[in-house]
């Protein structure tokens, strides 16, 4: 089956899944406004299924809707593959989730695609929570002998009962400035720049607002490089960019509401750092076994010209400022395009299980 037309010489039929659970919610509302008006209409049904901030399934006209259309009208709390009078038509092609943050990018709705054995785009259960928790994230680079910030790891238990000894362990092993983040979020939701240890313990129980463990990590005096990845088993990386971000780090209001960063795209690298940089995107990205796509985030530090990897995003944004279509438009692939190979890469990856009997049907 082809992105452009299926076996039967129809229309692929692609069925948008966006909203959730997540704190990221509005940003994915975005970013599937932004996926369906670049999916090419000639070529492609789209089904659009939003899900509320109850996990409840509903479809819709598009993701273009106001927001109180799109809430209003009848919803449901699970979608049974193959059940009769849902409202949600259950025939799609492949399946393209839309959805940043928690019960999206962390392997959930893979594994709920996984089990009703239909193509979807984008990494695979494994990887989705691999990347998606950024403590376990770090362990895997280590592992894979790839670079990482120097960090710690906070677990709620650990912070409620020992919240002075966890302060001092801070101070003995990090010097300030450190970010503070929520293990399982992005967005740069729940992010702090702490410079001020006595402002230390107010960033953790931000963090601890979103997720039950929180990542600790340097700060780096650098660049901030993004470099973009395409493919399933022989993936391929995009010219990297730069982020210059307007306040002291690129937060969750600049990112979606004042939109005053920069971008350097690509960015003012050597040809042996550009590389680098994507050499390393590729490792990290074949490390956890990722699929599909993904934008990977680094530090270049100033002092030392030493690359860190920061993380990996398996469902980058799509939004009109989104650095991952931005690149790789400035690697030669327009929106459009873009989308139609991510459609390719989801169907070749099930076909490709299905041929090794990963999924069975009596």
């Amino acid at each position: 089956m082809s992105a452009v037309r299926n076996m039967s010489g129809q229309k692929v039929k692609v069925a948008l899944l966006f909203g959730g659970r997540s704190a990221e919610h509005d940003i994915s509302l975005i970013s599937a406004d932004a996926v369906f008006r670049n999916l090419d209409k000639e070529n492609f049904d789209i089904i659009s299924i939003y899900i509320n901030t109850e996990g409840r399934w509903r479809h819709v006209e598009s993701p273009l809707l106001p927001k109180d259309e799109l809430i209003e009208g009848m919803f449901l709390s699970f979608l049974p593959w193959g059940g009769q009078n849902t409202g949600i038509p259950l025939d799609a092609d492949i399946y393209f989730p839309v959805l940043h943050g928690p019960y999206g990018e962390d392997g959930t709705i893979q594994g709920f695609l996984e089990m009703a054995d239909v193509p979807y785009v984008g990494a695979g259960v494994l990887s989705s929570a691999g990347c998606m928790d950024k403590a376990s994230a770090k362990v895997l680079f280590k592992a894979n002998g790839l670079p990482v910030v120097k960090h710690l790891t906070i677990r709620e238990p650990a912070w409620r009962s020992g919240k002075k000894e966890i302060l001092q362990q801070i101070t003995d092993e990090l010097r300030l400035p450190v970010f503070v983040k929520p293990a399982n979020m992005g967005s740069s939701i729940g992010i702090s720049k702490v410079a001020d240890l006595r402002k230390m313990a107010d960033a953790v129980e931000l963090a601890l607002k979103f997720d039950t463990k929180v990542v600790v990590e340097q700060g780096v005096a650098g660049r901030e490089l993004e470099c973009s990845i395409l493919g399933n088993e022989k993936p391929r990386a995009s010219l990297p960019g730069e982020i210059l971000p307007y306040r002291e780090f690129y937060d969750y209001s600049d990112k979606y509401i004042d939109g005053k960063t920069q971008f350097k795209i690509p960015a003012p690298l050597s040809p042996e750092m550009t590389r680098y940089v994507q050499r390393l995107a590729v490792d990290a990205y074949k490390a956890l076994e990722c699929s599909g796509m993904a934008r990977i985030d680094f530090f270049l530090e100033d002092k030392t010209e030493k690359l860190f990897l920061s993380e990996i995003n398996t469902i980058p944004g799509f939004t009109d400022i989104s650095m991952y279509p931005k690149l790789w438009e400035a690697s030669g692939i327009p929106f459009p395009e873009l989308l139609n190979i991510l459609i390719d890469l989801g169907i070749s990856r099930h076909k490709h299980k299905k041929r090794k009997g990963i999924h069975f049907r009596p």
